[in-house]
């Protein structure tokens, strides 16, 4: 790396390396290699003590953690933000500090982000590749406003046919896709007509979620969870695509009940459950990344305060209803420019609305078409996560023979 570097962190999994000093006199050690997961070397952490940087006041270390964090505003340069935070307790503490959920700032700092919700403001653009062979789906974050770059790999899918159901499992790495990985997230699946979903999050979205019992619920990973911490599959979304009946060739149409979010969420000052850091018993998944652990047991650490009453309700989002193009001779929806081939694939989720329609109604929170023979653009906005979004993106790439 170039002088100056603090850390950089490699798209496949979560690779991770570290410069830790001033500039003048450093010590590089691989944590992290393309996803192998291998602890921190304590004498990393002796030369951090002895560093320079170990000894300076908290106000000038906070200065410059801030500069880093404002300079270091897109990936790939993010990744310095993401080494401070994995090069001791007090650097860890106030990066936790500094960077902002996307809620706020619209920016992917760590892996916990994807949980998050998106922004408020504006929607965040990503896209998803997929392999036809492999039968996997990769999500990146656009690091231009171009549809051809790289991207930033954020969750990976792998799809899993059942005798009666498909299964899309979802995990944070790219090479290890499976309900008994550490890095595994949340899955989707669907019943056998491919028309209703259901989505499932490896950890509680919120204070009292209930978990679906199975297999997968009584172990994550290779070690027995803690009573303290409930792990398995978590209902957070339901998906269902209206039955075709009379053959149509017509947009499908969709309703997604967001389990997990209540639908005062899209109103001014609204607030959706966010989970702040993985569960304690998810930390042998990153055990080279300190960031991710906290002193205390207690679950609200990693999630927020419990759903609202549900006198308040759920969010339901709909597809947003197409207009027929006379010269075109089809169905058009405005993407702005982020979608260019036509598909029955494509489409728009506002919020359904129970009474008078606001302004709030007529906002897209996700949007999902296609720009390649195996490339999407996914673009989502706050209340829903990346992870969310990608599963119901997913469940439109799922075969539906009752509605085509």
């Amino acid at each position: 790396m170039k002088g100056g570097e603090v850390g950089s962190l490699s798209r496949r999994g979560l690779g991770l390396e570290m410069k830790v000093g001033c500039g003048l006199r450093t010590r590089s050690r691989r944590v992290v290699q393309d996803g192998s997961m291998t602890p921190i070397v304590p004498e990393t952490v002796d030369g951090l003590k002895q560093s320079s940087c170990a000894n300076m006041p908290l106000e000038l270390l906070r200065e410059v953690l801030v500069k880093i964090e404002e300079s270091e505003s897109t990936w790939p340069l993010r990744k310095n933000v993401v080494a401070c935070a994995g090069v001791c307790r007090s650097w860890r503490q106030i990066m936790k500090e500094i960077v902002r959920v996307p809620e706020v700032s619209a920016k992917l700092t760590f892996p916990i982000s994807v949980k998050q919700p998106g922004p408020r403001d504006s929607l965040l653009q990503c896209f998803i590749r997929r392999n036809r062979s492999a039968q996997t789906y990769q999500l990146y974050l656009c690091l231009t406003n171009a549809l051809t770059d790289d991207g930033k790999f954020l969750l990976a899918a792998r799809k899993c046919r059942r005798p009666t159901c498909t299964d899309y499992i979802i995990s944070l790495h790219t090479d290890d896709v499976s309900k008994g990985s550490n890095t595994y997230v949340g899955k989707l699946r669907s019943n056998f007509l491919g028309t209703k979903f259901t989505v499932f999050d490896g950890q509680p979205p919120h204070a009292g979620a209930k978990v679906t019992k199975s297999r997968s619920s009584r172990m994550v990973g290779v070690k027995q969870v803690s009573p303290r911490v409930p792990a398995g599959n978590f209902p957070v979304a339901h998906i269902s695509y209206e039955l075709n009946v009379l053959g149509s060739r017509g947009p499908r149409r969709m309703h997604c009940v967001m389990d997990a979010i209540p639908v005062s969420a899209i109103e001014a000052g609204g607030v959706a459950p966010t989970q702040t850091e993985f569960p304690l018993s998810r930390l042998e998944s990153f055990p080279s990344l300190p960031f991710f652990r906290s002193k205390s047991n207690n679950m609200d650490n990693f999630m927020s305060q419990p759903l609202s009453s549900q006198k308040d309700g759920v969010l339901v989002l709909k597809n947003k209803t197409p207009r027929w193009h006379e010269q075109l001779q089809c169905w058009c929806l405005n993407f702005h420019g982020r979608v260019t081939v036509a598909s029955v694939k494509n489409f728009q989720l506002v919020a359904s609305e129970n009474g008078p329609a606001g302004p709030e109604h007529e906002k897209v929170i996700l949007q999902f078409g296609k720009v390649g023979k195996d490339l999407f653009t996914m673009d989502y906005r706050y209340p829903i996560s990346a992870f969310q979004a990608f599963a119901i993106c997913l469940s439109s790439f799922d075969t539906k023979i009752a509605c085509e």
